[in-house]
């Protein structure tokens, strides 16, 4: 039977491999990001809703999408921030802020490479300021801590069953 060099390293040697404290705070680190890109992108949306709803009427979806997605937006982005505050719903949450934010992203890169004539932006506050191009990679930024909070989230909870049948 063959064994890798990295293998047969104590788990503390191999650069890859966090401790459980770091990743927790890793976690947390993400969640918090995410609690607050989310608290101010469903504030500024519901603030200005009359703002929001015109904005969300100029875009170049069908035209029963918009009333649906004026309250549909905001109330995921809060459902989202709710759950990330709780251990338990943390992993569903990041799993809701990866797929919303792959949307937002699918959306931007459709922008991007000029897929629609024109695509007003319906963001608000800060976020409205950026260009397409910044509005793309903000968003995989975005999307990417999303998978890696998923990530080290299964990863830690592997590592708690695997230690609980061994322990």
């Amino acid at each position: 039977m063959r064994h890798s060099v990295v293998s047969n390293l104590p788990k503390r040697v191999w650069p890859y491999s966090l401790s459980p404290k770091r990743r927790t705070l890793i976690i947390h680190i993400i969640s918090s990001l995410l609690i607050l890109l989310f608290s101010y992108a469903s504030f500024s949306k519901l603030v200005d809703i009359k703002m929001f709803t015109r904005q969300m009427n100029n875009q170049p979806f069908p035209n029963w999408m918009p009333p649906y997605l004026v309250w549909g937006i905001p109330t995921i982005e809060i459902l989202i921030v709710a759950a990330l505050l709780f251990d338990k719903t943390r992993k569903i949450a990041l799993w809701a802020s990866f797929l919303l934010m792959s949307a937002f992203t699918v959306y931007v890169s459709m922008a991007v490479f000029k897929v629609f004539n024109r695509i007003p932006c319906s963001c608000g506050g800060v976020l409205s300021k950026m260009g397409w191009t910044e509005h793309f990679y903000f968003n995989i930024f975005f999307t990417l801590i999303s998978l890696w909070g998923i990530y080290l989230i299964h990863k830690h909870s592997r590592e708690e069953n695997e230690a609980l049948k061994f322990g």
